[in-house]
């Protein structure tokens, strides 16, 4: 008599999954400093893994930088709600929007490495796009709703505004720039008196 194997998948183990989030982190620094071509091994010594487990959850290269990017919008998305439970709406907002900074900052390190994926990067923005753009929108309704911020305010504008300093010019300082344009940015989007 044979066992009937289940249909349902099985929940990844603790252990497996903090080594994934590992494996995530070590190889976004990785990726950041040295490009796609960073050292896979190296970069599951670094993790404290073996091989054999960094290529278990990541097959390939291009699936592993896949999984940087696509982490890094996950966190981001899940930081909105997060600051929306713990945050005054305006605080959410300003918190949210300098992460955001951070992340374009990061993205733009790594896009090297975004660009060796076949297809390009655009097939990854597909997803990220509606995630950043629904993080956003949530935590501007909820200033809006809390009078914080005036009610003509498209939340696309504020997005806009950052993702174009990122691509204003290319010197090093650009993320202060954009950190200060985030307070002009809120004081600018306040209710008019």
């Amino acid at each position: 008599m044979t066992k009937k194997r289940s249909t349902t998948a099985r929940k990844p183990r603790t252990d497996a999954l903090r080594n994934r989030e590992r494996i995530l982190e070590v190889a976004k620094a990785a990726f950041t400093r040295q490009g796609a071509n960073a050292s896979l091994e190296e970069i599951a010594k670094m993790a404290g893994v073996g091989i054999g487990t960094l290529y278990r959850h990541f097959p390939t290269r291009d699936v592993l930088i896949e999984g940087v990017y696509r982490n890094e919008v996950e966190k981001l998305a899940a930081a909105a709600r997060r600051f929306a439970e713990k945050m005054t709406p305006l605080e959410a907002l300003r918190a949210w929007m300098l992460l955001l900074v951070d992340y374009i900052a990061a993205k733009h390190i790594i896009a090297p490495a975004l660009n060796t994926i076949a297809g390009g990067p655009s097939r990854l923005h597909e997803g990220s796009r509606t995630m950043i753009q629904g993080a956003i929108d949530g935590l501007v309704k909820r200033a809006k709703r809390s009078g914080d911020l005036r009610r003509d305010l498209d939340a696309f504008d504020l997005l806009r505004a950052l993702i174009g300093v990122s691509h204003v010019g290319s010197s090093a300082d650009w993320p202060q720039s954009a950190r200060r344009l985030v307070d002009i940015l809120i004081a600018g989007s306040r209710p008019l008196k």
